[in-house]
């Protein structure tokens, strides 16, 4: 049993976000807008921003509200579910690879900021999203202006000797069940989601909670997340193909970490920090900056003064 909170109430969004769906690769696919697109300029474009694993659009509602004051003016932010999260629809497939997402993502961007409308836009992503928008940047670097990685490490280095082991553990798991826990309402989904990052504050979990799972018929909570992506990749991580792409960036990035983050406790001493900053030194213009107190959920534990630093590296 998770302990119970005190009644909060939820977070109130000073910038409420409004939904658009479009058909995106066979999928009917939902994206959060805030302001209208004819905001846009080409000294200001439009700001998409793409969430990570196990997490939704809405997450960056707090740090759209803290952009507006930073900036000290309504940006066009556009953050779409990717595939099989939130409220885009879950593809007739049984595993999610990482070209499904990059060739996603080039669609949003055809269907919801066309390129003769916009010669480039400001991108960032974060942790999984950090990785895609990586890639993306690199394989279209004349479309991006500026980008943004919040903790997007990318994956430990694996070596040709692990495939059959991991293919066979894919294999494995694609007979049995990828389960997520339900929950009793939204305030056990808040609960959940204050325990999994404790700087969370209470207020913004009340108000997470029902972006982040839904009732169904059964009366109980679900998150909305595909089972799924819980199954393992079988395709190796190959870190020398990764930065090949980065080295085609262009644009400027935006580093972004939380002082609290601790890579070893996801992976040992498989992927050290030292190990990722030798590849974050093949892009050519980076800043970085540290968060603190701040863990990995850098939009959730301190949007203000990551919107400070986004509105000022965006300029």
């Amino acid at each position: 049993m998770l302990e119970s909170l005190p009644v909060t109430a939820p977070y109130t969004p000073r910038r409420p976000a409004y939904s658009v769906f479009v058909p995106i690769r066979g999928l009917r696919y939902h994206a959060q807008v805030w302001g209208d697109p004819s905001l846009a300029t080409p000294e200001r474009p439009p700001l998409v921003l793409v969430h990570g694993w196990m997490d939704v659009a809405a997450s960056y509602q707090f740090v759209v509200d803290a952009l507006t004051a930073a900036d000290g003016f309504e940006r066009c932010v556009i953050a779409p579910d990717w595939r099989g999260f939130g409220l885009t629809e879950i593809p007739r497939a049984d595993t999610y690879w990482f070209p499904d997402y990059i060739a996603d993502l080039d669609a949003l961007l055809d269907a919801l900021v066309p390129a003769e409308q916009h010669a480039q836009i400001d991108l960032g992503g974060h942790s999984m999203g950090g990785n895609i928008v990586m890639s993306y940047a690199g394989l279209r670097p004349a479309r991006i202006r500026r980008l943004i990685n919040l903790e997007g490490f990318g994956l430990p280095q694996t070596k040709p000797e692990q495939a059959p082991k991991r293919l066979l553990q894919w294999l494995d798991e694609l007979k049995a069940q990828q389960p997520l826990r339900p929950y009793a309402n939204a305030a056990e989904v808040a609960e959940r989601l204050v325990k999994n990052n404790p700087l969370l504050t209470a207020d913004k979990a009340a108000w997470l909670a029902p972006h982040w799972a839904q009732p169904r018929a059964d009366g109980l909570w679900h998150i909305l997340g595909d089972p799924a992506h819980k199954r393992v990749n079988p395709i190796l991580y190959q870190v020398p193909e990764i930065l090949a792409t980065w080295q085609q960036i262009t644009a400027p990035v935006l580093w972004a970490e939380g002082d609290r983050t601790d890579i070893a406790k996801w992976w040992g001493n498989r992927y050290p920090h030292s190990e990722f900053d030798q590849r974050l030194a093949a892009v050519r213009n980076v800043q970085r900056v540290l968060l603190s107190p701040c863990g990995h959920m850098l939009h959730h534990d301190q949007p203000e003064a990551l919107a400070t630093h986004i509105a000022r590296f965006l300029g």
